[in-house]
């Protein structure tokens, strides 16, 4: 029954920040106990300590008399999210195995479902489906962290990204999507060619055009309930996504 429980528990946590990674949850949405507990055919009381777990990572927040909403970060926040993803990132891609480096199988493998990742992501870029693309820019910062062999890494880029995911919606990023393509595969270009250095230099010039894209004034929330519709299934998620989830 433990097990269940703990399972239940995974599922909503897991299903709220893929929501925000895509973008389907906004920074301010309600969070219902009740209709997440008729989603997840589970009690309020396990629904409550989902929002807990989601609490302590810093997703979410309860208002006294109000219930629980995603967090609205504010731009001094926004900016830790990204200094921590710049030390994290650039330092996972300086520290990675170069190609002659245990007879380079390591490097290639991550390369390769590196560069499946992208075109999943090109594909996502060229079609309407915001909500995967979205949560496929996003996922390549995970998967990256997943290839290279850091899982504990993989679980803190996970929430980290989630965290400028907030931050880029909450705050009108201008970042291009196809941009974010286009930079991720410099940067796995790099590492496969074995320039660790480039590998690191590029992903903090892309982290860093990002940020930069960031508006500075908070825009108006959506006040209807999208809740439902934000926490459905994505069409297709990526195989590094649930990899990681283990």
């Amino acid at each position: 029954m433990s097990t269940l429980v703990e399972s239940s528990q995974a599922e909503i946590s897991r299903r709220v920040v893929e929501a925000i990674l895509a973008q389907k949850l906004a920074p301010g949405e309600r969070l219902g106990e009740q209709p997440l507990a008729d989603m997840f055919g589970v009690s309020r009381t396990l629904v409550r300590e989902a929002l807990m777990q989601l609490q302590a990572r810093g997703f979410v927040e309860v208002r006294t008399r109000k219930g629980w909403y995603v967090v609205e970060p504010s731009i001094e926040e926004a900016r830790d999210a990204f200094a921590a993803r710049r030390a994290v990132e650039s330092g996972m891609l300086r520290d990675a195995a170069g190609p002659d480096d245990d007879g380079g199988r390591p490097l290639q493998t991550a390369v390769r479902r590196l560069r499946q990742h992208i075109r999943d992501e090109e594909a996502a870029v060229a079609s309407d489906d915001v909500a995967t693309r979205t949560f496929l820019l996003a996922d390549f910062h995970v998967c990256l962290a997943d290839c290279l062999g850091h899982r504990l890494l993989a679980g803190v880029l996970r929430d980290l990204t989630a965290r400028t995911t907030l931050v880029a919606s909450l705050y009108q990023s201008s970042h291009d999507a196809r941009q974010s393509c286009v930079e991720h595969a410099g940067i796995v270009d790099a590492l496969a060619d074995g320039n660790r250095a480039l590998a690191a230099e590029r992903m903090l010039d892309h982290i860093g055009s990002v940020e930069s894209a960031l508006g500075s004034s908070t825009p108006p929330l959506d006040p209807h309930e999208r809740l439902k519709a934000s926490l459905a299934p994505l069409a297709a998620r990526a195989s590094a996504a649930t990899s990681v989830a283990r």
